[in-house]
């Protein structure tokens, strides 16, 4: 058989003599009246062009016949025939296991296009092949052979592929027979083993364990054979690095293996023994875990294979689809080079991911689709993702029509150009042939390729789940169904190669060998200490102390290298006056947000960090304040200041998002995960943009480090504060995120000072890599980006550092006079700052700003009131709403702070929306609000 079968150019070569001659003249009346013309023809001219046969194009075997004279009605038809068993054979294919899905064979059969088996011996083989196949002689074997390749056990979707290209490559595989390679025997029998031990695993928990859930990949037994051959096949092309995420459902199983961790490491876990007795002492295995803790079937494992291929398997929360986006992050972490000055270098062969969804889940959850539109986007591209879609047939208790609007749950993909290759999971060498084209397409083109392994759930949702409450038609198959283990053992006895009683003995060992593992696991449970583990030492130190300060000089230079150009590089008018004036800021202590910030980050490089920073409009600002990313006015051409910084060390990136958070945010934070180096920063568009990403919040960011072990340094800006904008974009919802701090697990800052902003980001960069790690969850200004009462100083950013809280200037002069001391964060420490001015005739007043929130400066706050010995309130003010904002998140330390003085709230009442909704309400309730919280108290008589 030929190995280079490719689509012949065109159908024109089946014609000659008059048939040729009708056709060329019914081309001729196309060019003038289509309308004229047969449908068939037309549709012909329209996809072929002109049929003009040139020698030599196509070889026609020997064997073939030109079409008889007056025919070419019936070579149109075979040709549309044999098209339509291309891109619709997949409805007729053999890839249900249950046999419980009706099959579309009417479209593909002769009859549909008015042809018989007679007439189609009658066609030329070669208009259907480019180079013949050795057994296909005429038109009926052709059409035969193409039914046989795309009905079997395996079904393509590619027609809707737009690069001829890849759409070749695709249909040579399949057509030639290089998809087929066939097994060898020892091969065979390799994977006869490889099933028996899926199978066993899943039987000894079941009978062992029982009543535990572990999510059985029962009846997707073939998933661990799938990944087999993509991870061989990858590593064969030297991918150093694979990153896999999926959902509960077979987690088990390829944690033990894939990720090879030992059956009695994975059994003391079901035992409640620890399983670091268990841990291999090869030292290739690594687990991570926190001190909290989760349950067994979110874990994840790293393991190095011995070709030195690293293969993690990324933990995840119930949100099964969620951990996507973190693993993309991940791989494309792998792929970055940051250590070089300039943009980090990408390199797709470095790394793989591979993410395993839910057929229900896949077409559901929005997530899988914003992770599908990253793969051709240059900040978020990982040069192709395996996306395998394991498939049970059903969603939790819901049927496929309760499920989707689509024929296959990977319907959604099309629309990106993905290829879909659906494959029987009972077959399981036709698995394996699926996983080596898919890692070979990948690595060909760079593209996402979807596998949709259709099989079977052979038990309810969960262990203790009776399917058959809600799904009895399907149940009764399931009960009568072989697994596949038992099918694949049957079919290598008919074809010789095994005995039953090796297959029989085959199961009984392997059993025995997981028995043994687990007696090993009681006989080492005496020796286990039991002992809780605790939030590591480095995690209760509230504040690291970090020197960030910086030598004038260098600061100095930095400064003016930012407003070095390229040759004949010229910014729009507006900006590059904007910029110039940074020349001015720097020196008259009027640096800005966006000023500090670049410095920041300059020297940040400088230091050897390299820094990623996403968002929507990231490069320019939301508010026009950054402009970290400049465009020539004359030809659109970018010019990035901080890739010509002198001394830089590492690279910087900043990338505009796609419009979407959830995945942005969770591809930063596997991006951080995996490279702990980099300073990751993700900036919303507004901080309420957020609210699109709370999972990742939720269940990741605030939470890995105690369930987990999971150390992240993610920094998440969130612009925030009153500027009457209306309800959603004046509030970042920071309550959320104070309401989850806890166990030091990140720190939520409110700066009202570019300065302190400035050192803020310069310890969190000397904080990457260190047992001490932690996210930041910034609460950024809008109106306070340039505000002057918030700008820098050189000598601030030079030898200052980040400080937790902030006395106002001018106020606290005069102790003894002090009756109130008003804390508060943010946005309106700026206005009450502008309201007292000096201080002059406001004795009575002293003003503390609290910029970290969390951890709350307890100590410091109290250290700054003991100061005043006359005090009689202390007032928290805010511009949130009562029951948002830090006013419940801090009530608790200020009722310790104020020892019986008078606590009062200053701000908007209670609200269930976070603020007004138009300028002029909100001009009065903040002026209200400001004039409260400076006004002199009521002298009682």
């Amino acid at each position: 058989m030929s190995n280079n079968v490719t689509t012949v150019s065109s159908p024109w070569s089946a014609f000659s003599g008059p048939n040729l001659g009708y056709v060329m003249e019914q081309y001729d009346l196309f060019l003038q009246s289509p309308e004229e013309v047969e449908p068939e023809l037309v549709s012909l001219f329209q996809q072929f062009g002109a049929p003009v046969v040139v020698e030599g194009e196509v070889a026609v075997a020997s064997h073939t016949a030109a079409a008889p004279a007056g025919d070419y009605k019936k070579v149109l038809a075979a040709v549309k025939l044999a098209d339509t068993i291309r891109t619709r054979g997949h409805l007729a294919a053999d890839i249900y296991p249950l046999k419980n899905r009706e099959l579309q064979t009417a479209q593909i059969e002769e009859s549909a296009f008015n042809l018989s088996a007679a007439d189609l011996a009658e066609i030329p083989a070669a208009i259907f092949f480019k180079d013949v196949p050795a057994n296909v002689k005429n038109g009926k074997d052709a059409i035969d052979y193409l039914k046989a390749i795309y009905t079997d056990k395996v079904a393509f979707e590619y027609g809707h592929v737009v690069a001829t290209e890849e759409r070749d490559w695709i249909q040579a595989q399949i057509e030639s027979g290089l998809f087929k390679q066939a097994l060898s025997p020892d091969e065979k029998k390799a994977l006869l083993d490889r099933l028996t031990r899926v199978e066993n695993f899943e039987k000894f928990i079941h009978k062992t364990f029982v009543g535990q859930k572990r999510f059985s990949g029962e009846g997707l037994d073939t998933q661990i054979v799938l990944f087999d051959e993509i991870i061989k096949t990858a590593e064969a092309k030297n991918v150093e690095n694979v990153r896999i995420g999926m959902a509960h459902r077979g987690r088990l199983n390829v944690l033990t293996h894939i990720l090879n961790k030992p059956y009695d490491m994975m059994f003391s876990d079901f035992a409640h023994v620890s399983n670091d007795l268990f841990m291999p002492e090869h030292g290739r295995l690594e687990i991570t875990k926190g001190w909290t803790g989760d349950v067994k079937y979110h874990m994840g494992a790293s393991y190095n294979r011995e070709s030195g291929m690293n293969v993690k398997l990324a933990y995840n929360p119930s949100h099964l689809e969620v951990g996507n986006p973190v693993v993309l992050g991940a791989t494309r972490a792998t792929q970055d080079d940051t250590s070089k000055p300039g943009q980090p270098v990408f390199d797709r062969t470095k790394g793989l991911g591979i993410l395993v969804h839910g057929d229900a889940a896949f077409p559901g959850q929005g997530i899988v689709t914003e992770v599908l539109n990253f793969a051709k986007t240059e900040g978020f591209t990982t040069g192709g993702t395996i996306h395998i879609i394991a498939n049970n047939m059903i969603g939790f208790t819901t049927e496929h029509y309760d499920s989707r609007s689509s024929v296959y749950s990977s319907d959604p993909a099309k629309g990106y150009e993905v290829p879909v290759i659906h494959v029987n999971a009972d077959s399981p060498e036709a698995v394996a042939q699926v996983g080596r084209f898919a890692a070979n397409y990948r690595q060909t083109f760079g593209k996402d390729i979807i596998v949709d392994l259709v099989g079977y759930r052979r038990h309810g949702h969960n262990e203790t789940d009776d399917p058959t409450v809600t799904n009895p038609e399907t149940y009764k198959l399931v009960s009568k169904h072989e697994t596949v283990r038992a099918l694949y053992g049957a079919q290598l006895v008919a074809e010789g190669l095994v005995s039953t009683d090796d297959v029989a003995a085959l199961d009984t060992a392997i059993y025995a060998e997981m028995q043994a593992a687990y007696d090993h696991v009681k006989e080492m449970a005496d020796k286990d200490d039991h002992h809780q583990l605790e939030m590591p030492e480095e995690l209760k130190v509230d504040f690291p102390q970090i020197d960030t300060a910086v030598g004038a000089e260098r600061l100095e230079k930095i400064n003016e290298e930012l407003l070095v150009f390229e040759e004949n590089f010229e910014p729009q008018k507006k900006l590059g006056k904007i910029l110039e004036k940074r020349r001015d800021a720097y020196a008259s202590a009027k640096i800005d947000w966006g000023h500090a910030e670049t410095l920041a980050y300059a020297t940040i490089i400088q230091d050897g960090t390299p820094v990623r920073f996403t968002g929507q409009d990231a490069q320019r600002g939301t508010f026009s304040q950054r402009h970290l990313v400049l465009h020539d006015k004359n030809n659109g051409n970018v010019f990035t200041p901080l890739h010509h910084i002198s001394g830089a060390n590492a690279s910087f990136t900043v990338h505009n998002s796609p419009l979407t958070e959830a995945g942005v945010v969770g591809f930063e934070y596997g991006y951080n995960l995996e490279n702990s180096h980099v300073l990751t920063v993700w900036e919303a568009q507004f901080g309420d943009f957020a609210n699109m990403a709370q999972v990742m919040f939720d269940n990741f960011i605030s939470g890995a480090r105690s369930k987990w072990g999971q150390k992240s340094g993610l920094v998440i800006l969130l612009p925030h504060g009153y500027e009457g904008q209306g309800p959603e974009h004046s509030s970042s919802r920071m309550e959320r995120y104070l309401q989850m701090s806890a166990e030091n697990n990140w720190f939520v800052a409110n700066c009202s000072n570019a300065g302190n902003y400035y050192h803020l980001l310069r310890r969190q960069a000397a904080l990457l890599g260190t047992e001490g790690v932690r996210p930041l969850v910034v609460v950024s200004p809008k109106s306070l980006l340039r505000h002057p009462l918030a700008a820098a100083n050189a000598e601030q950013l030079a030898n200052g550092s980040f400080q937790e809280v902030i006395e106002q200037p001018g106020l606290g002069a005069k102790p003894e006079a002090v009756e109130r001391i008003v804390l508060g964060t943010g946005k309106v420490m700026i206005d009450l700052a502008d309201r007292v001015k000096d201080g002059e005739g406001f004795d009575h007043l002293h003003i503390i700003r609290v910029e970290q929130l969390y951890p709350f400066p307890k100590e410091q706050v109290a250290g700054i009131i003991a100061k005043y010995p006359n005090v009689k309130e202390i007032v928290w003010v805010q511009e949130e709403p009562k029951n948002q904002g830090s006013w419940n998140y801090a009530l608790e330390t200020l009722y310790e702070l104020s020892e019986g003085k008078k606590l009062r709230y200053v701000g908007r009442p209670a609200m269930s929306s976070t603020s007004e909704g138009d300028a002029d309400s909100h001009k009065a309730a903040q002026s209200a609000l400001i004039e409260e919280a400076v006004a002199e108290p009521v002298k009682v008589k």
